[in-house]
């Protein structure tokens, strides 16, 4: 568990496990958000990867971000992606938006993969989210070539970073 400091008061982001049921409740309100951005895609049959549907056994780190008052408030995961890790479901709950939490959750999965030995995480996203987009840049990680299993989705955006 780490606490950090957000605009709306102190963010705490502990590790659970990937069936928790606020990770569980917060992947879904992800899930909901994303398909009505992308509902013109997600209707188009084997545009989407099924690299991008997280297999849980690949989870290595979950984490959820809780406001002052204890409410789940944002998700971060970590997986095995070959050799890498890769940052997946990467959530803040819109009222929380801009005000530290993305960065907390950075930060705790930054320290979970050092503590697991990596040199760096990698990250795909939508052309659909560009205040993702501006987040990760800001935060350091920089554009990367589309890996897989992203290289057949139009417009992905790829970041890395070193830890």
């Amino acid at each position: 568990m780490a606490t950090f400091a957000a605009r709306g008061g102190p963010v705490t982001v502990t590790a659970v496990g990937w069936d928790d049921e606020a990770a569980v409740a917060l992947r879904r309100a992800m899930t909901e958000e994303m398909d009505a951005r992308y509902a013109d895609l997600i209707a188009v049959p084997g545009l989407i990867p099924d690299g991008m549907h997280v297999e849980p056994g690949t989870v290595v780190y979950t984490g959820v971000a809780r406001s002052a008052r204890g409410v789940p408030v944002g998700h971060v995961a970590l997986r095995r992606l070959g050799a890498e890790l890769e940052l997946k479901r990467m959530f803040v709950t819109p009222a929380e938006r801009g005000g530290g939490v993305a960065q907390a959750l950075l930060a705790a999965a930054e320290d979970e993969a050092r503590a697991l030995g990596a040199s760096r995480i990698v990250l795909q996203t939508g052309p659909r989210q560009p205040d993702a987009v501006r987040m990760y840049l800001r935060e350091g990680y920089t554009p990367s070539p589309v890996f897989p299993p992203y290289e057949g989705l139009t417009g992905s955006h790829c970041f890395e970073k070193a830890v």
